[in-house]
């Protein structure tokens, strides 16, 4: 018998139970799309910029668009980050990932690209290209 939830997977065979945790596994409470436009890039690459080292030292990568959603992960000066869709402050964007393609696409869907995904404030987030 087989059971798998979002968080954990648990396999039971021959009278043995284990528990599998996958690594860094994500769980956002509101998926970043990418949203189908007329012949416009999808997304932009962007940087984390202007972190204090007398501050947190840490951008905030959140499991939804605002402060109340929970954290998932750090980003800090210099990272980078494909940015999909604005939620008012909040940006749902993609990192840790090798190749992403911002060509237009035909119909919204949630971003289906290998890396990490999450939603951060705009206010340390520049826009790089795109």
């Amino acid at each position: 018998m087989i059971m798998i939830s979002r968080s954990t997977i648990m396999a039971v065979a021959f009278g043995c139970a284990f528990v599998v945790h996958p690594a860094n596994a994500q769980s956002l409470d509101v998926p970043v799309m990418e949203y189908a436009s007329d012949d416009l890039d999808t997304c932009a690459l962007g940087e984390v910029f202007g972190l204090k080292s007398d501050g947190d030292g840490f951008l905030a990568v959140r499991s939804g668009p605002g402060s109340a959603f929970t954290k998932l992960d750090e980003l800090h000066n210099g990272d980078r980050v494909w940015l999909f869709e604005q939620r008012g402050d909040w940006i749902g964007i993609l990192y840790g990932a090798n190749e992403v393609s911002c060509s237009p696409i035909k119909k919204d869907r949630i971003v289906p690209y290998p890396g990490k995904k999450g939603w951060v404030h705009q206010k340390w987030i520049a826009v790089i290209a795109g």
